[in-house]
């Protein structure tokens, strides 16, 4: 079937003002060099983004060094308070950054919304956890001795983020840093700046001290070098994909910097034959088009027992094709356009050579017509293993349905890429929920549902998918220092 698409005009939006936040001021383009922001879902301009300059950037690091110098010993109940009042502005203007976030962005705009009011509930828990940030007393073997055991922040943090969620993973690292009593640089993602401007302009409003929050913007491999070889900074946080991660860390091993690396995914999926087959299809179809697959823990392979396989693909297929795309501002749009005109060339090749080498596309695999970066949900299935969407995580509206034998079968499958970020399963049983949430090689495992990235839980991968987590009672692990101190109270 030939996924169509809306075309209706989008309802008219104000575009915020963008710029770099500094040490509390916010700085202009003015002389800065710059890049044009676009709406995907139309191509029209929407603003202009200033650069950092390499002066910009040392500002940045000299206002985060010395705000620390006073944050770092700020009362937990004052950080508390300020993300407290950050999160009820985020609450409270949350229906403008939602729409800034589909204007450049592309996503839906129920899902923005959605996106904007999940982060307030992290700011919320980083505001209750960060008072509970304990040492602990360790008995001596001389009653002359006290041991005490205290974690501190461990300093200037610089953060990256990406384009697929500019507001949460924006709000997930900021969060942490500023609740752990570091303070931060961040850079977020050019493409999509207008979340992370509104994540400035609410701590400001929220009471945030100047230099706490510095936000810079420019060519991605110039400002990573430039903040994470700066002396000052200390700790490292990176969401985006496998290569970019490995690069950063690395750049940070040469400098002993502390990293926290949140990289790519390429998830399985499960289905037994025991499982709710039309419920499964029907809840993964619905994850599937969110944010256009633009997601790094969206399923993506898809392994289905041999006995409920057509079952499975028929239902999952007719869902995705049934879906409605278009403009993100249209009510009722399931889906939005791709972020990059590279997702649609990345989105090509990959149908390019699933068809080459042998496999049936069940439902999409082109680009839609019209403006902006339209392509259609797309499943692909009757491949090998050794396609290259099998091999290479989609980051777009793209599925691949085989079918397995035996669990054993699927595990093995499921555990042959580097990947270790998501995955699901979808079965009655207990004995198999037991047997693959233990044997998947994931750092997340969610059976029966989608239970991932809320606030209180744990969300981070394993082997290629990074290390480190955010969110649960680990969110300021990575921005913690420990200190061991001993003290003999009276001489020998």
């Amino acid at each position: 079937m030939l996924q169509e698409r809306t075309n209706a005009p989008a309802a008219e939006a104000a575009y915020p003002e963008l710029g770099l936040l500094i040490d509390g001021d916010w700085l202009g383009a003015g002389e800065r060099a710059g890049q044009e922001v676009v709406d995907p879902a139309t191509g029209a301009v929407l603003g202009r983004l200033p650069h950092a300059t390499p002066a910009d950037l040392d500002r940045a690091v000299a206002a985060a060094e010395r705000a620390f110098a006073s944050w770092r010993t700020s009362s937990p109940m004052t950080r508390s308070a300020v993300l407290r009042r950050f999160a009820d502005l985020v609450r409270a203007n949350a229906e403008d950054i939602a729409r800034g976030i589909t204007l450049d962005q592309g996503k839906p705009l129920a899902e923005a919304l959605a996106e904007v009011r999940f982060s307030a509930e992290h700011a919320d828990w980083h505001a209750e956890e960060c008072r509970r940030i304990y040492g602990r007393i360790i008995p001596p073997r001389d009653p002359r001795i006290s041991q005490s055991v205290v974690r501190e922040p461990v300093g200037v943090c610089a953060a990256f983020t990406p384009w697929n969620f500019p507001f949460s993973q924006a709000v997930r690292k900021v969060c942490a840093a500023l609740g752990a009593g570091c303070t931060i640089i961040l850079k977020g993602p050019e493409d999509t700046p207008s979340a992370v401007v509104a994540i400035g302009r609410l701590f400001t409003e929220a009471g945030l001290p100047p230099g706490c929050l510095n936000l810079v913007w420019g060519e991605p491999a110039e400002v990573s070098r430039a903040l994470i070889e700066a002396p000052a900074v200390k700790k490292v946080s990176f969401t985006g994909s496998v290569p970019v991660g490995k690069r950063l860390a690395a750049l940070a091993g040469q400098h002993m910097k502390r990293t926290t690396m949140e990289l790519g995914g390429h998830a399985p999926v499960l289905v037994s034959e025991d499982a709710d087959v039309e419920a499964a299809a029907d809840a993964l179809a619905a994850a599937k088009l969110r944010n256009a697959g633009q997601v790094c823990i969206s399923p993506t392979r898809f392994y289905v027992q041999r006995s409920v396989h057509d079952r499975f693909l028929d239902r999952f297929a007719a869902r995705l094709s049934a879906a409605r795309v278009g403009n993100g501002l249209q009510a009722e749009v399931a889906m939005g356009p791709l972020c990059h005109a590279r997702r649609i060339a990345a989105m090509d090749a990959l149908v390019e050579d699933a068809r080459a080498r042998g496999a049936a596309i069940a439902t999409g695999g082109q680009r839609l017509d019209g403006p902006g970066f339209f392509y259609a949900p797309t499943v692909i299935h009757g491949a090998a293993d050794d396609i290259l969407a099998m091999r290479e995580e989609p980051f777009g509206p793209l599925a691949i349905v085989t079918p397995f034998d035996s669990v054993e079968e699927a595990l093995r499958r499921a555990n042959s890429l580097p990947f270790g970020l998501a995955s699901y399963l979808f079965t009655r049983s207990a004995d198999t929920a037991h047997a693959v949430s233990h044997g998947l090689s994931a750092g997340m495992v969610s059976v029966n549902h989608f239970g991932l990235a809320l606030a209180e839980t744990p969300f981070g991968g394993v082997n290629d998918s990074g290390y480190g987590s955010e969110g649960g009672a680990e969110t300021f692990d990575g921005y913690l220092t420990t200190k061991f101190i001993t003290h003999l109270h009276a001489a020998p």
